[in-house]
């Protein structure tokens, strides 16, 4: 049986006095892919920023290797090895290519990801370091934010919405190198509204549906239908 990565436990997760989140548990295997899917105003961008310290939950755990980051900031989190790669990108545009990658280094964490690496996954990257990031293409900088996030050598990626805004072709270039990274011994949370490509890359999947899972199971097992009724609710 393969070993727990991340055991989110029945959180109740709150924006002020209205509830995003209600009792949503979700687990994610050493070197395991893991999609969650809903429409928007689900609560999915709510539950990676919880797992990576943006926000705390009232209520439930967040467990990392068995060991509670439930009330941890955002640094101690990134510190034991999960990293988010935010929805719309969120690159510096003031600093090159090359210098919102490194940001993503500065922790020092020891692993595979390098500025070489990063490169070799992302050529287009390589031949445009020297370049301001505003002079990227969407899915450039797509790319650019992953890339940022893997140079911090985390062990846990949480990619939030990587098919926004972009041309279907570019979608499936970027989730062609998934692979490639999962390779490296990384487990990764998929959250996307492009369910086809997102249960393509997944093992197993969890649907949220105004805040709640409504459904979970081995992306295999989920037929259309069932997806469609707990995607919508009906």
């Amino acid at each position: 049986m393969a070993e727990t990565l991340l055991d989110v436990r029945g959180i109740d997760v709150f924006y002020g006095d209205f509830q995003a989140l209600f009792g949503v548990s979700l687990r994610v295997d050493a070197g395991e892919v893991v999609a969650v899917i809903g429409a928007n105003g689900a609560g999915k961008s709510t539950l990676l920023r919880s797992i990576a310290g943006l926000m705390h939950p009232r209520r439930g755990e967040i467990r990392l290797d068995g060991a509670s980051i439930t009330h941890s900031p955002a640094f101690e989190v990134v510190r034991r090895g999960v990293a988010l790669v935010p929805e719309g990108r969120r690159l510096f545009p003031s600093l090159t290519v090359e210098e919102n990658l490194l940001i993503g280094a500065q922790l020092k964490r020891p692993g595979p990801w390098t500025l070489g690496r990063v490169y070799d996954l992302f050529p287009a990257l390589a031949e445009r370091r020297r370049l301001p990031s505003t002079a990227l293409s969407g899915g450039q900088q797509q790319m650019a934010a992953i890339g940022r996030a893997l140079m911090s050598n985390p062990r846990l990626l949480l990619c939030d919405e990587i098919s926004l805004g972009l041309a279907p072709i570019v979608v499936r270039d970027i989730y062609a190198r998934i692979p490639r990274i999962v390779a490296e011994g990384l487990s990764l949370v998929i959250v996307e509204q492009d369910i086809v490509q997102a249960l393509k890359a997944a093992g197993r999947a969890y649907c949220l549906q105004e805040g709640r899972v409504a459904l979970q199971g081995a992306t295999r097992e989920l037929t259309r239908e069932t997806i469609s009724a707990a995607y919508f609710g009906i």
